[in-house]
Parts: C-alpha cells; sequence; structure tokens
C-alpha cells in the first residue's frame, strides 16, 4: 500500500504538476465501476509524449480501451496542441498494439527505453 501511494504522489501527481497531464481513471459510465487507465505522459527516456493504457482482464477487448485511447489523443492534439503522439508496447501485447494501429498509429522501430531490458515497439501517430 506504501509502496502505491508514493507511487502516486512522487510519480502521477508530479507528472501532472509539471506538465498539467497524466493518467486517468478509466470507469464505466452507468455505474462508474473502475476498470482501467488511460492518459499520456511524459517519459524522461522518450522525446515525445506518449499514451499510455492498461484494463483489468475482464474489460479488454470490449471497446472501452479504443474509447478512452481515442479521447486521449484527440484531447492531446486538440486541448495540447501537441504535434505528434507515440506509444510504446512489448511484441507480444497484439491487443494493444491492434488498439494502437485502429487509433492512427504505425509501427516506426524498435527501441529499448534508457536502461531497459526489455525491447519494445515505438508507434507514432
Amino acid at each position: 500500500m506504501d509502496d502505491a501511494k508514493n507511487y502516486i504522489i512522487n510519480g502521477l501527481m508530479k507528472g501532472y504538476e509539471a506538465h498539467s497531464f497524466g493518467l486517468f481513471l478509466t470507469k464505466l459510465k452507468n455505474d462508474e465501476t473502475p476498470i482501467g487507465i488511460c492518459g499520456l505522459l511524459k517519459r524522461e527516456t522518450l522525446d515525445d509524449i506518449d499514451i499510455g493504457f492498461a484494463f483489468l482482464p475482464q474489460y479488454i477487448v470490449q471497446g472501452y480501451a479504443f474509447e478512452s485511447a481515442s479521447a486521449t489523443v484527440n484531447y492531446g492534439y486538440i486541448n495540447l496542441n501537441l504535434k505528434r503522439i507515440v506509444a510504446i508496447a512489448i511484441e507480444e501485447n497484439l491487443h494493444s498494439i491492434k488498439l494502437l494501429e485502429k487509433i492512427g498509429f504505425h509501427f516506426e522501430k524498435n527501441m529499448f527505453l534508457l536502461g531497459g531490458k526489455e525491447e519494445l515497439m515505438l508507434f507514432g501517430s
């Protein structure tokens, strides 16, 4: 619990303070059940702002990620005047890759985040 609290305070909250954006809670409209997160991030290891999302397993492949990711990208371009948004995914995460392609992202290159050991795919829009 302390680790989660520290992550929120020293990670997510600092991101909002520094950039005025971050990850948002995604919840069902009818009863406000939390189902995941989606938002924009500024990682030190990427030149551009990237979209991040994660959903509870029972809510994957039901359109919720598409709806929230589409709205997040539109928010970035329209409200934040971003010129470019990127995304990263591991090759095995086919659901995320299909979603990114569906919302207009295209594969650019394989890469490693600074200090990272896992190869990632970089997508741009």
